[in-house]
């Protein structure tokens, strides 16, 4: 077997051609991972109870295990992934009660996203139960598309899709089934 000059420089390039393949491949994954931004809450906090004021009344008071602040993000949001407990309070000082497994607040929208076992109560009887429910701060209003259960002391009835005013008094239903007892 005969080595040549010609063999001996193509066994050289072919190491160095696959010693960068490697050296390269490494070098890509730590500019992968430069380029990776971490997505972690600016704030965190345990077993909160705040309480929220107008005119010197509390209009609301929000109770929750878990709240994790993005505020800093692009979209920035507020995140309950242990769920929330929300009391409302009317001017009148009348309460309804919110409760969910998770939510979701985002501040540029105004919007809240409630999800898993959603049940709103008023102190006068009325239950509404859905999987997922929207809150428009904004406009005191709440709203879904999903399947809802209302109960009250006329009847209850199911349905998909809702929309209705925090105090209950405005509500509009789609897809509804059931017996309401009229307003006379």
């Amino acid at each position: 077997m005969v080595f040549s000059l010609k063999h001996y420089f193509a066994a050289l390039l072919l190491t160095t051609l696959l010693w960068s393949l490697v050296s390269c491949e490494s070098n890509f994954k730590e500019l992968q991972k430069i380029n990776l931004s971490e997505f972690n809450p600016s704030g965190e906090a345990d077993s909160i109870n705040v309480k929220y004021t107008d005119s010197g009344r509390i209009s609301a008071i929000l109770i929750s295990s878990k709240m994790l602040d993005y505020s800093v993000v692009d979209f920035p949001f507020t995140e309950f992934p242990k769920g929330i407990d929300v009391t409302l309070f009317d001017a009148k000082g009348k309460q309804t009660f919110v409760r969910s497994n998770y939510a979701i607040s985002y501040k540029s929208t105004g919007i809240i996203d409630l999800q898993g076992k959603v049940k709103i109560t008023t102190q006068d009887g009325q239950v509404l139960e859905t999987e997922q429910l929207y809150f428009d701060q904004k406009n005191e209003w709440f709203y879904t598309e999903r399947r809802f259960t209302f109960t009250s002391p006329k009847g209850s009835s199911t349905g998909q899709g809702i929309d209705f005013s925090k105090d209950f008094k405005v509500i509009n239903s789609q897809k509804i089934s059931g017996e309401v007892e009229a307003n006379k």
